[in-house]
């Protein structure tokens, strides 16, 4: 083990892991946020673009999506997001990874606003706000209450898709383990070293969310 963690920088790939889960995650919530709320208008089009986000990423396959962010956008398209191979590589993933777990974060926000009661937006109405209004002030802060425990499965998962980043990046946790194996050989002690890290990042935040679900849960 001593050999590994001298030879190989695994520290700074699961801090590249966390990096990546950390902004696409960040990107993840805001665009899953807004195709929510475009889910939910009253507006026929809105609601047909929200659909259409949904539908196409959370049927598409991450690893295509992975690949053609590069080999395509980059390559074909010519569209950088950095100079530097990795760093644009990276950027990429980060830029994936929303896009993808965008459409699953959305599901999640409408299942919660699913649990909001209908009273609350029509009151709402009957006071004069706004369909934003309505949402921002009334709707939302309910529907993300709601669905605390669906947003940290999407989270969960989105830190565990980063190693499919791998096909595209050798700077995170997976691309790392693969260089170890192809230069070090497949081993228990490697298998184990990765999977560990990676329980490491997730089991804390599935015990927080839980905790977090039942101490902020709408009481009906």
């Amino acid at each position: 083990m001593g050999d590994i963690f001298s030879n190989y920088d695994v520290l700074g790939a699961f801090w590249w892991t966390i990096k990546l889960s950390f902004f696409g995650g960040l990107g993840a919530l805001v665009l899953g946020t807004i195709a929510a709320i475009m889910r939910v208008s009253p507006v026929a089009v809105m609601r047909f673009i929200g659909s259409a986000y949904v539908n196409i990423f959370r049927n598409t396959p991450l690893t295509l999506l992975m690949v053609l962010s590069v080999l395509g956008v980059t390559y074909i398209l010519g569209v950088t997001l950095a100079d530097d191979i990795n760093q644009n590589a990276l950027r990429w993933a980060m830029v994936v990874l929303a896009v993808y777990h965008g459409a699953f974060v959305c599901e999640a926000l409408r299942s919660g606003v699913n649990t909001v009661p209908a009273g609350q937006a029509e009151a709402a109405r009957a006071v004069g706000l706004t369909f934003g209004q309505s949402m921002r002030e009334v709707i939302l802060p309910q529907a993300f209450r709601g669905s605390i425990a669906p947003l940290g499965s999407v989270l969960i998962a989105l830190i565990k898709n980063t190693t499919v980043a791998a096909v595209i990046v050798q700077a995170e946790a997976a691309g790392l383990m693969q260089r170890i194996i192809e230069f070090e050989g497949g081993s228990f002690l490697i298998f184990a070293i990765f999977a560990l890290g990676f329980v490491v990042l997730t089991m804390p935040l599935g015990i927080l969310f839980t905790s977090m679900s039942r101490r902020l849960a709408v009481k009906r």
